[in-house]
């Protein structure tokens, strides 16, 4: 039943994250907004991530001690990864590679944590 609670609350708001990612960019690829309007289109799509923040935390905070060391474990390497990848590629811009937009850290981010999940139960759970 917590898991199906959890998808429900982490659920509920990617589906908002995704329209509202929509929403934000018809608005300004459309031009229909301008000057200030524009900085609160293209922040429309953050009024959903504290929802799934606030959903990972109580996941995290309805699990067992071995499920919590997961996601340490995938929460360290998600981290790390990230950082070591973000730095990395920041030394490569001053090379001459293109820049990468700041919003592609966090999906690089899930990913890497996703995969650390995947590690983690097939090593504790055989």
């Amino acid at each position: 039943m917590k898991c199906v609670r959890y998808k429900i609350e982490f659920g509920i708001p990617i589906i908002a994250y995704c329209g509202l990612v929509i929403l934000a960019m018809s608005l300004l690829n459309g031009g229909q907004v301008h000057g200030a309007a524009r900085v609160a289109a293209a922040m429309l799509p953050m009024l959903a991530p504290p929802f799934m923040a606030w959903a990972v935390v109580r996941q995290l905070r309805r699990l067992d001690e071995l499920q919590r060391r997961i996601q340490l474990e995938a929460f360290a390497l998600a981290f790390m990864v990230t950082a070591l990848m973000t730095l990395s590629y920041g030394f490569l811009e001053f090379a001459g590679f293109p820049a990468v937009n700041m919003v592609w850290v966090w999906p690089l981010m899930a990913s890497v944590w996703i995969i650390g999940l995947a590690i983690g139960h097939r090593r504790f759970r055989g």
